[in-house]
């Protein structure tokens, strides 16, 4: 064997060990620029949080309807609840406000500029404690942040309807009968008179 790994070394090959040495350097180096792009992540969604103190300053730390972390991991991502998260883009530098939903992840905010999506994400968790308060009254209302404003009633749709409107309906029916009765004995009038039979006693 020995024999071997001196000729194979006489003709230039390389040893395993320069091998393994080489893939170990390769390996480290590609783990630094991990680390790196980790780190960089995990002080622009801190920059997020920072901007976000006045706002969750008040929050009681006792509420659990917030996580308001950021989880470490090859992608960090600062998580606002169970269902949403902040994390940066392809880019690295631009942040993606998420929501996962039952039809799938929406995306709540995307921006490069951290107060755009600081304010988004104030806004989110404003509307999260409105429905809680409103939940806990016993009237839910869910804000939909992708739906329509419903539209303004017209005065027909808003007015509420009462009696009044059987009343006039029925008004409506006798003037048609008693007008219609009229139209008939007119013309039943005129054919009699038409067949020469004498209705002056009618009269």
């Amino acid at each position: 064997m020995s024999e071997k790994a001196d000729q194979v070394t006489e003709t230039g090959m390389r040893k395993l060990s320069d091998f393994i040495r080489e893939v170990k350097t390769e390996t480290a180096e590609r783990d630094d620029v991990v680390v790196e792009l980790r780190e960089a992540q995990t002080m622009r969604l801190e920059l997020l949080v920072q901007e976000l103190a006045p706002v969750l300053a008040g929050i009681a730390h006792e509420d659990d309807w917030f996580d308001l972390a950021i989880s470490s991991g090859v992608q960090p991502r600062f998580w606002i609840d169970a269902t949403s998260h902040v994390t940066m883009g392809r880019d690295k530098r631009t942040y993606r406000f998420l929501r996962d939903t039952r039809l799938g992840r929406q995306v709540l905010a995307e921006s490069g500029e951290v107060k755009a999506v600081a304010a988004q994400v104030a806004r989110y968790i404003a509307e999260r404690m409105v429905e809680r308060e409103r939940a806990q009254a016993g009237t839910v209302t869910v804000v939909d942040r992708g739906a329509p404003a419903p539209a303004a009633l017209t005065g027909a749709q808003a007015a509420p309807r009462g009696g009044g409107g059987f009343l006039e309906g029925l008004m409506i029916f006798i003037t048609g009968a008693l007008a219609g009765g009229a139209l008939l004995v007119a013309l039943a009038w005129d054919k009699l008179e038409a067949l020469g039979i004498n209705l002056d006693f009618l009269k």
